[in-house]
């Protein structure tokens, strides 16, 4: 998914809204903002901004969680599903929110610095997936068409000895040396930890959210897998017609929670910090579809949406975490608009608690 563009756009000069363009009307409390850089991980690097905007709603403590870790426990759970599609399903490196809440459910969590830097093991300051993603796509593709890499001596008529055991190790070993080991242990404030005792140390109920969207293929109040590339664990989400699920987001947020969002961020979204819908459009639900349907509108980034804010006349936007660093939008935080909020937005993922369930029924 959307890798850090403003790495090429460092040669122009960066503009950024000033705050002082808006007014703040809400805003819940967020930790700081990181820069996923050159790699496909802005559903992971949001979540895990969504898990610890979480963490200071529930608790008041600040944590700074490990977005690595979770990479290399998805990629490889991901890469055990398309072995076991014998490569009929692809590797990208892009993924969904409720990716980092099954990795953490399964195998836990660690703070940042109990990982190498996630640009440290290539020699960059920052998160760097292009060596890793050129020597990870070719290998995987070779054990996903049944390649094994020991050679079966006795059995020469076959190059390779076709199993589903042993390839895991040869993976790991990619994700390992690209990403980072993750531990087994670790210290953290003067106690020991595995991933998963420290997972449970953070004090939220990772089975306690739910992901909604709104699109009319599928009937409203129902469950469905929404049809997209980066969702690749096929996991339901709560469809409800837009005007509920706009509802249930300003509820949330006026409420104290933060959303994860997950959408599209081309066209009018700036890299200077506002995303808007030309003119005035009315967004209707089946002006949603009609995009949807011809893929104008994709699902092709992940955020955090911590607030709201009106500019001068008026007109509602939303405040929202990116992960493209600083040096972006201002200082990492964007305005979206409402239109484009309405028409863009391919689900939100959020606290069961923020949910008026009135909301989610007819």
């Amino acid at each position: 998914m959307k890798s850090l563009f403003a790495f090429l756009m460092i040669l122009l000069p960066l503009i950024s809204v000033g705050q002082g363009d808006f007014e703040t009307v809400i805003e819940n409390p967020i930790t700081s903002v990181k820069d996923q850089y050159k790699s496909g991980t802005c559903w992971n690097f949001a979540t895990i901004g969504f898990v610890e905007s979480e963490i200071l709603r529930k608790t008041g403590k600040t944590y700074d969680l490990c977005e690595m870790f979770v990479a290399n426990k998805n990629y490889m759970e991901r890469a055990v599903y398309i072995v076991r599609m014998h490569g009929h399903a692809q590797f990208c490196q892009g993924g969904e929110a409720a990716d980092v809440f099954e990795i953490i459910k399964r195998h836990g969590i660690c703070p940042e610095d109990a990982m190498p830097a996630p640009g440290s093991l290539v020699g960059d300051s920052l998160c760097n997936f292009d060596e890793f993603a050129s020597v990870f796509k070719p290998k995987l593709q070779h054990f996903a068409r049944g390649g094994n890499e020991n050679y079966d001596v006795d059995n020469p008529v076959y190059n390779y000895v076709r199993t589903i055991n042993g390839w895991q190790d040869s993976i790991q070993n990619i994700l390992d040396k690209y990403i980072g080991k993750c531990p087994t242990s670790f210290e953290y404030e003067g106690k020991t930890y595995t991933p998963n005792t420290f997972a449970a140390s953070l004090g939220l109920d990772w089975d306690n959210y739910m992901c909604i969207t709104s699109f009319t293929h599928h009937p409203f109040y129902e469950n469905f897998v929404i049809e997209a590339v980066h969702k690749w664990r096929s996991l339901p989400s709560y469809n409800l017609p837009l005007d509920k699920m706009m509802k249930i987001l300003d509820t949330a947020l006026e409420n104290g929670f933060c959303v994860a969002w997950g959408g599209d961020v081309t066209g009018n979204f700036s890299y200077y910090g506002i995303a808007k819908l030309p003119g005035s459009p009315k967004v209707t639900q089946e002006l949603r579809q009609k995009q949807w349907d011809n893929w104008t509108f994709t699902y092709d980034h992940v955020m955090l949406i911590y607030g709201i804010a009106k500019d001068a006349s008026g007109k509602k936007y939303y405040m929202v975490k990116n992960s493209w660093g600083r040096n972006c939008g201002n200082n990492g935080i964007w305005y979206m608009s409402e239109d484009f909020m309405r028409l863009n937005t391919t689900y939100i993922y959020l606290c069961k608690d923020a949910i008026n369930k009135k909301d989610l029924r007819k």
